[in-house]
């Protein structure tokens, strides 16, 4: 199935973006709404240089966007992004929803022709 939301490299980004924990700490943080820089690091046992990395890939990705006023970075994120990858994982669960639901019908069809064979076979004895 073709994927008709974000561009597939938009979306490689993304899943990049969210597969390290440390950016999803930070997108949950940005989800209760625009944080600065230094309040979104203080939690974080890291060197600046190494945070603003992260941030920078989750920026690239276009999950989060950022604004400097004077000294002070501000980030926030960007939902429409997450909804392009929401969109995505809908996408795949149906298809996965649908090949199991085919799996089922074909196991409980085996089990029911198993269960007339040996009733027949129990017949003949």
């Amino acid at each position: 199935m073709a994927n008709q939301c974000a561009e597939p490299a938009a979306l490689t980004d993304i899943f990049y973006a969210l597969a390290d924990p440390t950016r999803r700490d930070i997108v949950s943080m940005l989800v209760r709404g625009p944080e600065t820089v230094s309040v979104l690091a203080a939690p974080f046992d890291m060197a600046l240089p190494s945070f603003m990395k992260h941030l920078s890939v989750l920026e690239r990705s276009g999950v989060i966007r950022s604004d400097k006023v004077g000294r002070v970075r501000t980030c926030e994120l960007v939902p429409a992004s997450l909804n392009d990858a929401e969109r995505w994982l809908a996408e795949e669960r149906a298809t996965w929803e649908a090949r199991t639901d085919r799996m089922v019908a074909f196991v409980e069809r085996l089990h029911q022709e198993n269960t007339r064979a040996q009733g027949k076979r129990k017949r003949r004895q």
